[in-house]
């Protein structure tokens, strides 16, 4: 563990979950993949299209209306309906299959649990700090293990910016009462977590290597006050702030 900013008090951590907690990779892919098959197999029109097109289609959304990019979910959904018009079906296919094909994209997303280890290790930190989640996805966190070490999970959506922007994290700080300050933010993005939760004016762990990466330099920002490598480092944190 490297201290760059000596932390000051903390009361609460929040963490990151996509590649902060496990490797994210393999469940979106296996999702992406899912969504595609059933594409492929109930909408036929539109087997054609891979998941460039896809994404292409979603940037463009997002261009038009760019709160979308704020919300995963919102933004998958929309992306289904309009490919699905854009592929011959009529409003009400394209609606019905797209919140269909959400619906098992999500389902696939939150297909896993975190590792034991990991929970261990929250459980731990459980018994001095107050625990909850900051995520700029949508992975149903009760589903893979958390609701029971987090007092709760925000997302981004329903006007709540993504990670950097500070919506996240005053939001957590009031619904849990406290100053900025005293919430220690960690998460394995350089931008989204170090420079959000500073932003913000919270402090910042941030973990390099994320989950099954390589370790990167930093880029330009604010330094983080703590930069750590393996999760099971934060058991440190008691002697510190």
């Amino acid at each position: 563990m490297k201290i760059n900013i000596r932390p000051a008090f903390i009361n609460t951590i929040s963490f990151d979950l996509d590649d902060t907690l496990y490797d994210n990779r393999g469940y979106i892919q296996a999702a992406e993949q899912a969504l595609l098959n059933f594409l492929a197999l109930q909408f036929p029109r539109a087997k054609a299209w891979h998941s460039r097109d896809w994404l292409n289609l979603k940037q463009r959304l997002v261009k038009a209306k760019p709160l979308l990019g704020h919300d995963t979910t919102a933004a998958r959904l929309a992306t289904l309906e309009q490919g699905l018009l854009i592929a011959g079906y009529d409003k009400s296919q394209a609606t019905a299959g797209a919140q269909q094909g959400l619906a098992l994209f999500l389902d696939k997303r939150s297909d896993f649990t975190v590792p034991s280890e990991v929970l261990l290790q929250l459980k731990s930190l459980q018994s001095q700090y107050r625990l909850v989640g900051i995520t700029n996805g949508n992975v149903d966190a009760n589903r893979i293990g958390l609701g029971e070490v987090f007092e709760f999970v925000l997302h981004p959506g329903e006007g709540m910016r993504m990670k950097p922007y500070p919506d996240l994290f005053y939001k957590a700080c009031r619904q849990l009462h406290i100053s900025h300050k005293q919430l220690l933010h960690v998460g394995d993005s350089y931008t989204a977590d170090v420079q959000g939760a500073r932003r913000a004016g919270c402090q910042a762990a941030w973990l390099n290597p994320a989950v099954g990466r390589e370790a990167i330099a930093p880029q330009q920002g604010q330094l983080a006050h703590i930069e750590f490598s393996n999760i099971d480092q934060l058991q440190q944190l008691s002697g510190l702030g």
